[in-house]
């Protein structure tokens, strides 16, 4: 497994890490065996970074991966993040960055993961109202603590990470990203660059719209993500579906599976660029990794963007509950 840098200071880590929300079941019902044999995979793989957050299942996806880090210790990096919350009577959500709710979260993740430190904290949602420079300090003192490695955020534009920056550097930011997904593209990616930033591109596989079988709504549970995703819901599904055929044809073509070539496609997009798709199959997780292996050219990259031009997508990546809290730019 190549490796890259997390952040300036950071450490490098594998090119691809796993994305954890799956352990808590938002595509389908789950185990904690299931999960198990996914970190197993993911060992055996290379793969060392693990992104989880308190609100992933309400600690569920923390709990597991803690219950696996009792028996196998050493070996994975940790990210998880806080801001999110939630009324557990109307499941209405807002965004609480005060230093007291963010120190009260990473001591509940830490206890979850049984572990004292976490390599990577981020704010998962950032509080409109409250000043980012004031959050930085608040992470800072976690840094010091020893609690913390880097420091992060999730789905903020490029002008909120500058600002950040200039308190102190930012490790990584996270935002989705993928073939169907390229807002970042317009200003994140770039500036996380020049920042010396990672960047962490979660459901790059399009929540499985890039798998090799398309995903069915007939088979979405009610707690399923994607049952009130637009992209998800027709008639944009079966536009999607016939847009990304194409693309899945060339990916035989190559020699490549869907999944591994959109993959190595988010790796070309720059080498601080990591990917962290989510999985809950061993099978699938070495069909992602593949994708590092494969050696893609600057003909092959022409040939996606003309099949898979940017925009190409029908529906909005979000629907208007779902995107509470994104940070827009451009």
């Amino acid at each position: 497994m190549q490796q890259r840098q997390l952040g300036q200071a950071g450490p490098r880590i594998s090119a691809i890490g796993l994305g954890c929300w799956n352990f808590a079941g938002p595509y389908g019902p789950t185990s904690e065996k299931e999960s198990h044999e996914t970190l197993a995979a993911a060992r055996d793989l290379g793969i060392d970074l693990l992104d989880t957050a308190n609100v992933y299942g309400m600690g569920v996806s923390e709990k597991i991966i803690g219950s696996y880090l009792r028996d196998h210790p050493g070996h994975f990096r940790i990210a998880t993040k806080a801001g999110i919350r939630r009324d557990p009577a109307t499941g209405d959500r807002w965004f609480d960055n005060s230093a007291d709710h963010l120190r009260s979260e990473l001591e509940a993740s830490l206890t979850r993961l049984g572990v004292e430190h976490v390599d990577l904290f981020y704010v998962h949602r950032r509080e409109a109202d409250r000043p980012i420079e004031e959050v930085v300090e608040t992470l800072l003192r976690f840094q010091q603590e020893g609690k913390i490695g880097g420091f992060g955020f999730s789905e903020i534009s490029p002008a909120s990470l500058r600002l950040a920056h200039a308190v102190s550097p930012v490790a990584a930011v996270q935002s989705e990203y993928s073939l169907w997904t390229r807002q970042p593209d317009l200003g994140m990616v770039q500036a996380c660059k020049e920042l010396e930033v990672a960047f962490v591109a979660f459901c790059p596989l399009g929540r499985g719209i890039f798998a090799v079988k398309a995903p069915e709504p007939a088979t979405f549970g009610n707690q399923d993500f994607r049952k009130s995703n637009p992209r998800f819901l027709e008639p944009n599904l079966s536009r999607n579906l016939a847009a990304i055929a194409p693309f899945k044809d060339y990916a035989r073509d190559i020699g490549a599976t869907p999944a591994s070539l959109a993959i190595a496609w988010v790796l070309a997009r720059g080498p601080h660029v990591i990917p962290i798709p989510g999985t809950r199959s061993a099978d699938h997780l070495t069909d992602c990794v593949n994708g590092a292996a494969l050696e893609i050219t600057s003909a092959n990259l022409s040939e996606i963007d003309r099949i898979l031009p940017a925009g190409f997508a029908h529906g909005n990546r979000y629907s208007a509950a779902q995107i509470s809290g994104v940070e827009s730019y451009c």
